[in-house]
């Protein structure tokens, strides 16, 4: 019983249940005692146990919201639909179950600070395991606890990752301290909003603005048409078409730089919209080269396939991005499982795959940088744009779909998960949504402003001089972009086998 309330306050800590905001003192909290807990037992069994049951509830706690997709709006009957959360939450806490088990049976007699880098380690490779695994699902990462905590500044320089074994290394290294003053010194430290690495402004290769950028105009647009009638033709559609049309009609007209639609804002492939419904909109933003637009679509034919895109038009040129990393089940059908997906009544459920470093939207000076839905967090597939820092990305832009999910915690998640994007790579997020959580996203992870949930808007926005233009890298930026994640798995791999070596040395010594 303990070990579930724990693992539901650490769910809480991602996004708590008042006021859907992360509390990073209460990962802290739950942390701290999982390592006192790992620490006062000798049986890997017993330690597997409980911290299946502390993850389970992490993640029942934390993404609860997919039992509303699922049953509301997916049709699955309701004790399947709770199954099948459940389901996955335990799938993902065997990750970690087999980290802590892995940790009991290694730590050493004396506990020091080598059990405190091997507690971070092995939990590293948990949080990568499961970023991984059949797609990954990251989904409630530790690090996302800590968008608001002194630990924030990590992450330009070691990513969400890096600052939950960064996190895990702190609640262990203070579990294991014997002195009552040095673990003082360190709630104290963690106390105070103090910077304990540099800012990304403070890194020698200091971001840049575009001269002839002043400020951008940007148009955010949230229809909120309602999840059960977005696909039905003689509701949601309708209402989609007419409203979304006006909307970037009016935009090209009012001068604005750039207006955003949400993922699939337009919900019909072009072939099936009405007659004269896209040339008019192409003509009125082709024909000039003042606004530009990201409008969600799918794309494609029964004979070769659908994707889940977005046109970009602007002057005399067009764009289009393909969304790469899928939603399992909403998206693709995994191997196996096409028995699951029918019990759903889930429209466009199988996708292709777009490439993973597709350009970016040029426009006004800028680079946009397209990710669609939860793509955003992958932040190690977004580094791979960064690969050439003449072509880098300026400004991220996410169109999701959130009506899937209610008008709950996964919302508050996800504006969350942008701005650690933000911060990561010290460029500018803009979010179009079809429900919320619209916004704009500063490049310290700020959000400067947004539109109220569930409530059809339009959210119009100068982006000053200081968020544009931006040209250099983060320490992130620079190593993800090359090496993805292998930089994290080397380390963690190499200190769990750094303590299995001294373990078989103790033994046999």
């Amino acid at each position: 019983m303990t070990a579930l309330l724990f693992g539901i306050l650490q769910g809480w800590s991602i996004a708590n249940p008042w006021n859907g905001q992360a509390v990073w003192w209460l990962q802290l909290i739950a942390m701290v005692w999982l390592v006192r807990t790992l620490l006062r037992t000798d049986s890997p069994k017993a330690a597997f146990a409980l911290s299946f049951l502390f993850a389970t509830a992490w993640f029942a706690s934390s993404m609860w919201w997919l039992y509303t997709s699922m049953h509301t709006y997916g049709g699955l009957a309701a004790p399947l639909a709770a199954l099948a959360v459940l389901a996955l939450c335990g799938l993902l806490a065997s990750f970690y179950a087999i980290a802590c088990a892995a940790f009991v049976w290694l730590k050493s007699d004396a506990t020091s600070i080598f059990d405190a880098v091997l507690f971070a380690a092995l939990w590293l490779l948990a949080e990568l395991l499961r970023a991984t695994v059949m797609t990954g699902l990251p989904w409630s990462a530790a690090g996302y606890a800590h968008i608001d905590s002194p630990l924030i500044s990590a992450a330009p320089w070691v990513g969400v990752y890096g600052l939950s074994a960064l996190a895990a290394f702190i609640a262990a290294l203070f579990v294991l301290t014997r002195s009552c003053g040095l673990k003082v010194l360190i709630v104290l430290i963690l106390s105070i909003k103090a910077y304990m690495m540099p800012s990304p402004e403070a890194i020698p290769d200091k971001p840049s603005q575009a001269p002839s950028a002043t400020s951008l105009t940007v148009r955010l647009l949230q229809g909120n048409i309602p999840q059960s009638e977005k696909f039905d033709a003689n509701t949601g559609v309708a209402l989609a078409l007419a409203w979304y049309q006006e909307r970037l009609l009016a935009a090209a007209k009012d001068g604005v730089d750039l207006v955003v639609t949400p993922e699939t804002g337009v919900p019909l492939l072009p072939q099936q919209l009405p007659q004269g419904y896209w040339p008019k909109i192409s003509d009125a933003f082709t024909g000039q080269s003042k606004t530009a637009a990201l409008i969600g679509v799918p794309l494609g034919s029964m004979q070769d396939g659908y994707t889940n895109s977005v046109i970009g038009l602007s002057g005399t040129t067009s764009y289009r991005y393909d969304k790469h990393h899928l939603v399992p089940f909403g998206e693709f059908i995994p191997p196996l499982f096409r028995w699951f997906t029918d019990l759903m009544n889930i429209p466009l459920g199988d996708f292709n795959r777009g490439g993973l470093a597709q350009p970016s939207f040029a426009h006004a000076g800028q680079r946009f940088a397209v990710n669609i839905c939860f793509e955003d967090l992958f932040g190690e597939e977004l580094a791979k744009r960064f690969a050439d820092q003449a072509t880098a990305p300026t400004i991220f832009v996410n169109v999701s779909n959130m009506g899937w999910f209610g008008d709950g915690l996964a919302v508050d998640e996800h504006i969350n998960i942008s701005r650690m994007r933000a911060i990561e790579f010290d460029r500018p997020m803009l979010r179009a949504t079809n429900t919320g959580a619209t916004a704009v996203i500063d490049h310290k992870g700020v959000v400067m402003q947004s539109l109220v949930r569930s409530k059809r808007g339009m959210l119009n926005a100068a982006l000053p001089a200081e968020m544009l233009g931006r040209t250099s890298l983060t320490p992130y930026a620079r190593w993800a972009s090359q090496y993805g994640l292998q930089p994290l798995w080397a380390m963690a791999c190499g200190w769990v086998v750094f303590a299995l070596f001294i373990r078989r040395k103790s033994k046999f010594s």
